[in-house]
């Protein structure tokens, strides 16, 4: 069985025994189709070459968590309103390429919490800023003599493959059962136009904190009364709690379950999902927020 399959039979075995968290089939319907999926080229690094972008794109989505720190970053600032802590770190990496280019893979493997700082913007003693230069270091370990074009065809065309290199090769991409960070960076990769996968459509909803608070707010998802309190009240989760993988994995699940009744695949469900997530609505009511490195 590969990764992702192994991902849908997981947590489907989650969902079907939860405690805290249970998927409500008749709202399954009020997941309204979205625009098409799309990185946005300002805050996103996609104008250079394919090796550049695919550079860019490996150290973004190895950078991609945090979410549970990110009430904390400092934000940028974009017409006067403040970017998610997501665009924010996109944004700062994407001007870091604008202006200097990639690193190098010796330069990753020697990084420091403080250059990490520098480039985002942040204070070089936030706990994340030390996580982050860890993940880059361990990409540019990873890559070796590769460049990132020569990853991407390493997988021969397939994202599963990518996926699973990626989460074999570096330990913050390793999320079992869930592999979140692994089955979005060939998503990304596709979005810039960067390689060719024949079975993209074969990985899961990519199981973040964002993803499942709007299956929540649709009445998709429904958590029991103390794991609701803890959510509502801004209290941290642990990560690894049943609670937090049983919201991942129902979230996981009701997506293959959206997805099958729409006839999409459940990547583009959760690009719907994720770009409903960035509307009032779901902003305006607090969302599950765990410390970890996986999203």
């Amino acid at each position: 069985m590969g990764l992702c399959d192994d991902v849908r039979e997981r947590c489907a075995a989650i969902a079907a025994r939860a405690r805290f968290v249970r998927i409500d089939l008749e709202h399954l319907g009020e997941v309204e189709p979205g625009p098409e999926p799309a990185l946005d080229p300002e805050c996103h690094y996609l104008e250079g070459s394919g090796e550049d972008v695919a550079a860019y794109l490996l150290a973004l989505d190895t950078i991609n968590f945090g979410s549970g720190w990110f009430p904390t970053l400092r934000k940028r600032r974009v017409d006067g309103t403040e970017a998610s802590g997501y665009r924010t770190v996109a944004w700062a990496l994407a001007d870091r390429w604008r202006a200097q280019g990639p690193w190098a893979n010796d330069e990753l493997a020697e990084l420091d919490a403080a250059a990490v700082a520098d480039v985002l913007g942040q204070d070089s003693g936030h706990e994340l800023m030390s996580l982050y230069a860890g993940a880059l270091r361990d990409l540019g370990g990873f890559l070796g003599q590769r460049s990132a074009l020569e990853l991407i065809e390493s997988a021969g065309r397939s994202a599963e493959r990518l996926a699973e290199l990626l989460a074999s090769g570096m330990a913050f991409f390793h999320d079992p059962p869930f592999f979140k960070r692994a089955q979005i960076a060939p998503n990304d990769l596709d979005l810039a136009g960067i390689g060719e996968f024949d079975d993209l459509d074969r990985v899961t909803i990519f199981a973040d904190n964002l993803v499942p608070h709007v299956l929540r707010v649709d009445g998709v998802l429904h958590y029991d009364r103390d794991l609701a309190a803890m959510i509502d009240a801004g209290r941290l989760l642990q990560a690894g709690s049943p609670e937090e993988v049983e919201i991942r994995a129902c979230a996981v699940h009701a997506g293959e379950l959206v997805a099958a009744l729409l006839g999409v695949p459940p990547r583009i469900v959760d690009s719907w999902l994720w770009n409903r997530g960035q509307a009032a609505r779901y902003k305006a009511r607090p969302r599950h927020r765990t410390r970890t490195v996986f999203y």
